[in-house]
Parts: structure tokens; sequence; C-alpha cells
């Protein structure tokens, strides 16, 4: 199954800072992405931009709301707000966090973690049937950036995902900083994590820079910031993920400290090298 209709190439996250430069003439990026929650008003300049934007560039719709791992139901209206958001702009993709943000009527900014039990795959994969059911395309789950492990998990996390994605039929977002983030954070093998990866149902693969702070024991602690530029061991597990899964849809995310359009467009071409250097036959 083709879990996403991105094309093969490597895209950024749209910032309305860099609107003007992207429209005043194409640009060498294969697709933008926007976080589907800036976009659920009925209009005004974000809707006119991404209007312009969705003329000229594949789309990939990112959700940061739907709080999946919740223990409670799903938000209805939500869901409502972004099928209809679905509908308006036609996204040859969408994707959310495995995580939860919000208990009752209390919602939280950040993206928090789950206990990987029986219970929270069943619970998880519910969400993501009604998700799917909802918006009448195939979703992609992305891997989190973790701080804490819970002492009851049961089910490591590369199989937890497989398994969602094999009962529900979604994809799975690649996200290789957040795998580099919880692997030094946990002192775990990044490496070893992606070997077990059930890359085969991987639609879009993130890029993103973090920071590096220690924490009380003076250990290295590793926080997903999205503020800065790609790291060198990042890049690098990018390319042995590139290496197995052949060219697949890749964005750099930069969400805070947003860089001047050259910058921002540079780490794509980054990304673009190791893509085409996949594309290139073998030596004999």
């Amino acid at each position: 199954m083709k879990h996403t209709k991105l094309p093969s190439h490597a895209g950024v996250g749209f910032k309305p800072e860099h609107f003007d430069t992207i429209t005043e003439k194409r640009q060498p990026i294969g697709f933008f992405e926007v976080h589907a929650e800036n976009y659920m008003g009925d209009g005004g300049l974000p809707h006119a931009q991404l209007t312009r934007l969705r003329e000229n560039y594949a789309l990939s719709l990112h959700g940061v709301g739907l709080s999946i791992g919740s223990a409670q139901d799903l938000d209805r209206d939500h869901l409502i707000r972004l099928r209809r958001l679905c509908e308006r702009y036609q996204p040859e993709s969408f994707s959310e966090h495995l995580a939860w943000s919000s208990h009752d009527t209390t919602f939280l900014n950040d993206l928090l973690p789950l206990p990987y039990t029986r219970e929270t795959l069943l619970h998880v994969a519910e969400h993501v049937d009604q998700v799917q059911e909802t918006l009448g395309r195939q979703m992609l789950l992305e891997n989190p950036a973790t701080y804490l492990l819970f002492a009851e998990s049961t089910i490591p996390e590369t199989e937890f995902l497989a398994e969602i994605a094999r009962r529900t039929g979604c994809g799975l977002l690649l996200d290789v900083n957040n795998v580099f983030v919880s692997a030094t954070n946990h002192g775990l093998d990044a490496a070893a994590y992606l070997k077990a990866f059930p890359l085969t149902y991987v639609g879009e693969i993130h890029l993103s820079g973090h920071a590096v702070t220690k924490d009380e024991t003076g250990a290295p602690l590793l926080i997903d910031t999205h503020d800065t530029q790609v790291a060198d061991p990042v890049w690098a597990l990018y390319e042995s993920v590139i290496a197995r899964t052949g060219p697949t849809a890749s964005l750099v995310e930069w969400d805070d400290n947003i860089p001047a359009w050259p910058v921002l467009a540079r780490e794509a071409q980054a990304a673009q090298v190791i893509l085409d250097r996949a594309r290139r036959p073998a030596a004999a």
C-alpha cells in the first residue's frame, strides 16, 4: 500500500515570513507542510497564502492537536474542522503524533508520551480508525521524542507502531531527529532502533534541529526544539534510512527562531542531495 501521495523529494514547513520569496519564483522544493490547527478558521490571510501556495506545490497537513493517545474520546468538533480543511485543500498527506495533549477541558501545549501496553495499543488503534474513517483518507502516525520511559511499558516502540499500522492500515511518519533525541536521552542505540523500525509503512520522514542540555546528573539531555539546523548525527542516521528505503518524501522542520529563506532552503537541499544519491544506479 502506498502511504502518501507526496513526491519523494525534500520539502520544508511553510512559514508566512517566507511567503513573498517563495511566490516570487518557483522554488526547488518538493512540497510544503503546514500545521493543520493554524488553518482551521474560515478565511483571512493564512488561507489566502495557503491557497496561493497550493496552486504550485504538493501539500502535507501535519496535526498537533488531535491528542491521538488521550484516554478520552477524540474531540469530534476538532475532527470535523480537520475534515473540512482536508476537503478544502486536498493535501497529498495528513499526519499526526503518537502522543496526547489534552484531558477533560485542559489543553496542553506539548506532545506527551504514552506507556506502550496492550491497552494503550487498542485505544490508539481505535482513535486512528476513527480519524481515517472521518477524513476518508489514510493518515501517517509519527514516532515521538521522549524524555522519560514508563515502567509499565511492555511493547517496544517500534513494535507498537508496526502493530498500529497493521491493525488500522495507517502509514508511519519517521522523525529521525526524534529517534536521535529519544535514544540519547534514554541511553539507547539510535541505529539499532532504526534497524528495528517498520520502514515498509513509512510515507514521510522528518528532520529537524534540537537543543543539547544536561539533566540533574550531568548526563546529556536533548530537547526537540525545531529551532536550529539538523545535527550531523541526524544527517548520518537519515542517510542510513534512505539507503534502505530509497527516496522518500522528507521534510525539514524549523518552527522557532525562523531563519531567512536561503538558510532553510539549504537544509532542504542537503536532504535532496541524499535523496538524489539514492536514485543513482550503483556503479558496476
